[in-house]
């Protein structure tokens, strides 16, 4: 039985692998190990999460923390490497773009065991951003590229990747989205408003920024005077807030909430009037529920959540903010659709795809 390995790195990452484990698993044709670098620890990752997700804990948790990307990246590569010589895996399943990501698959390139991508070729054409790097680096390094846009494919196809070995499958966080939402009415949030703006923020370029920051918090203060905010707050930004001595106003109209679980956020979600972020993923959750998303960013990686979707690009413009803000409570706002293949059985396609590639 053919042994593939799933590495993930970051919360965000369980909710990408636990679809593409039950297809694998519903094939009865592999045999899998999850293996969690430990690069993100959140407090979040209880025995209930790994529950709700389907899935059982990780079975190696290399436990590398934090650190410099040099660091932390260089850590993943030592340790994985000890686990690719002990475990002997005929093939590894990377998620995402995080470090754990590219430093996996460097691993694997110098072993020569087989990797894949799974939501390969998305492009943000920011090499700022430390996550352009991982993807461009995975990409090149990857046998097989499971993207989840067609635009991914583009971008492969333009930088040479061989055409074979690109597949569009769908957006595998959908699945679980789709798995979960049947869950979410069932859930209990206090202290919420009929309607209001769901707030998520953690970016360095909006969070560690006095200026960039300011501004999104007084504009933030503005939103609440026309519609309730409700912010679970990420640490690195309830940090920053703090060094920078930044006041806003805190009540029934600003609630600031400590961060929560996967299911009660999507819940939030689900229920938002509007949603103002600057993550990846809330784009694309946000698109799929048809929630209008307005995101602090110049770019995105994932632009059919703009092209089809509910989102818009705001970025540093706070004025550009409070119009879109205004539009929508007008019920002017941007409508979308949900993109293609974005159905809830990427997994399927991609447990197919390795069937018949593999096997």
């Amino acid at each position: 039985m053919l042994h593939i390995l799933h590495v993930v790195g970051a919360r965000p990452n369980f909710m990408k692998v636990a679809p593409v484990i039950k297809a694998l698993t519903e094939t009865g044709k592999f045999r899998q190990t999850l293996i969690h670098t430990g690069q993100h620890y959140n407090e979040n990752m209880s025995d209930i999460f790994f529950a709700q997700l389907g899935i059982p804990a990780p079975d190696i948790n290399l436990a590398v923390g934090s650190g410099s990307h040099a660091i932390q990246t260089a850590q993943i590569m030592t340790r994985f490497e000890e686990v690719v010589n002990s475990r002997q895996p005929d093939r590894v399943l990377v998620y995402g773009d995080v470090n754990s990501t590219v430093a996996t698959a460097l691993v694997c390139a110098k072993l020569f065991i087989p990797v894949d991508h799974v939501e390969a070729g998305l492009r943000s054409r920011d090499r700022t951003m430390p996550e352009e790097i991982n993807r461009l680096v995975t990409d090149q390094l990857a046998s097989l590229l499971f993207t989840p846009s067609q635009d991914g494919d583009e971008n492969l196809l333009r930088e040479g990747v061989e055409a074979k070995r690109i597949h569009f499958v769908g957006n595998v966080m959908i699945d679980t989205l789709v798995n979960m939402l049947p869950n979410l009415d069932s859930l209990r949030l206090y202290n919420r408003p009929l309607k209001y703006a769901l707030v998520t923020l953690h970016r360095p370029s909006n969070v560690d920024d006095l200026i960039t920051l300011t501004n999104i918090m007084h504009a933030l203060t503005d939103i609440s005077r026309a519609i309730p905010v409700i912010f679970p707050m990420h640490p690195r930004t309830r940090k920053r807030l703090d060094d920078f001595n930044i006041v806003f106003p805190k009540g029934n109209r600003f609630q600031v909430w400590e961060p929560i679980g996967y299911l009660e956020f999507l819940a939030l979600q689900k229920d938002a009037t509007l949603v103002i972020t600057d993550s990846g993923g809330i784009q694309e959750e946000t698109s799929y529920m048809q929630v209008p998303c307005l995101t602090l960013r110049e770019n995105t990686e994932r632009p059919v959540t703009v092209t089809y979707g509910t989102n818009i690009l705001v970025g540093k413009n706070t004025k550009h903010l409070l119009e879109e803000v205004h539009k929508i409570l007008n019920k002017e706002g941007k409508t979308g659709v949900i993109p293609p293949l974005w159905d809830g059985k990427a997994s399927e396609r991609i447990a197919k795809i390795l069937v018949e590639q593999l096997l």
